[in-house]
């Protein structure tokens, strides 16, 4: 079992607090594994398991909860008046009006309320609202580069990691298979639940052919600046008529299940966000490679995706950095400031061109946040007046 430090630190730091813990992130990315990880380092803090109340309400003994009641009545049955409760609700969702019953536990003086979901849904409508200032939310995604390479040797080849990392999936439970078929087949069966559970059965959506077409088409334009009229103009013209309205729907279904994540414009200049021109990245490269085969793929676009990612965990507001006529592959925005990061796969040319192309738009920026250009180029740490080229992996093990 991986540990999910960063994670499991959240988690710790906000115990008994009169806070709803609410885990969101795609599934399978690990949600389940963390509250297992929680209950034992409360067990080693001296927390008894009559004090943990875990329920999975995907899990076959758990699916006669269907509402809001029988699930307060199946927790309430399990507390003890004169001890701390934690309770556990796991895919949360699936429970029809789940957030009265998760409200009516919070209120109880001696419970500790942990909640996970599979749907940017969870926060939205009557739960944001019943609750709003009484949650904290944990996004989680799939395993980092750093928690991919900590299952290896340390003596193994780092670029290799990178290759069989983008290839064969982040997904935790991925790394069990051997095989790159049967890695495949499971990778396929993350997909078809989220389609089927997450947004088929919410969505109603008819045409579950036409949704995967537009999946298929996101994951061939990651890194692609991509409109919703260019999205439906673009699969017409191959075969798949679709109406813009259609696609809109379709890709806030797949942002809501964390399948996608969608990155919109930022003028640098004059501070304002800008309403065209979104990109959109997928929650893990793997699942990419298990929709679409091996066909070659922009390495470039394709590291983009892996950062952008890893500023998401580190805790960054991530826009495109638009900078007059250029743009900057993303500003991260933190509390403790701006910083601007531009990837490329290499910077190596004969002429210099790439190198002289990927500094423009960071030499375009006359304020003094750090900037840096990621590369998997092997070249030592170096300065362009003050801009650091950094190797990617370097960046992605910190």
């Amino acid at each position: 079992m991986i540990a999910r430090k960063e994670y499991l630190d959240s988690l710790i730091s906000f115990r008994d607090k009169q806070l709803i813990k609410v885990v969101t992130g795609i599934r399978r990315c690990g949600k389940s594994t963390l509250f297992e990880l929680y209950q034992d380092y409360l067990r080693a803090d001296g927390v008894t398991d009559d004090q943990i109340v875990f329920i999975n309400l995907e899990e076959g003994e758990f699916a006669d909860i269907e509402t809001s009641k029988q699930l307060y009545v199946y927790v309430n049955e399990r507390l003890l008046p004169d001890k701390k409760m934690y309770i556990f609700l796991d895919e949360v969702q699936r429970v029809t009006d789940f957030q009265k019953a998760v409200d009516s536990l919070y209120i109880k003086k001696n419970c500790d309320v942990y909640i996970t979901g599979s749907n940017a849904y969870l926060l939205s409508g009557e739960l944001a609202t019943l609750l709003s200032g009484r949650y904290v939310e944990i996004k989680m995604l799939p395993l980092s580069f750093k928690e991919y390479v900590s299952v290896f040797p340390k003596d193994t080849s780092v670029d290799r990691l990178y290759g069989d990392f983008i290839l064969n999936s982040a997904f935790p439970y991925a790394l069990e298979f051997k095989k790159q078929k049967d890695r495949r087949q499971y990778l396929q069966g993350i997909f078809d639940t989220i389609v089927l559970k997450d947004i088929v059965a919410r969505r109603k959506f008819p045409d579950i052919e036409m949704l995967k077409s537009v999946v298929r088409f996101m994951f061939h334009n990651i890194g692609n600046i991509c409109s919703t009229k260019s999205i439906s103009d673009t699969m017409t013209s191959a075969g798949r008529k679709i109406a813009v309205h259609t696609v809109e729907s379709y890709l806030s279904a797949l942002i809501d299940s964390f399948i996608l994540y969608k990155i919109g414009r930022y003028d640098i200049k004059g501070k304002q966000h800008l309403k065209t021109g979104d990109k959109y990245y997928s929650a893990d490269v793997g699942l990419r490679y298990a929709m679409l085969g091996t066909k070659k793929a922009d390495d470039g676009h394709i590291l983009e995706n892996i950062v952008f990612l890893e500023l998401l965990r580190r805790g960054y507001e991530v826009y495109i950095g638009k900078v007059r006529t250029t743009e900057v592959d993303f500003i991260a925005i933190s509390d403790e400031g701006e910083e601007y990061y531009q990837v490329a796969y290499t910077l190596i040319d004969a002429t210099g061109d790439i190198l002289k192309r990927e500094l423009a738009p960071l030499e375009a920026i006359n304020d003094h946040n750090p900037k840096y250009i990621l590369t998997m180029d092997h070249s030592p740490l170096t300065s362009h007046n003050g801009i650091k080229q950094i190797n990617a992996l370097d960046w992605l093990l910190r």
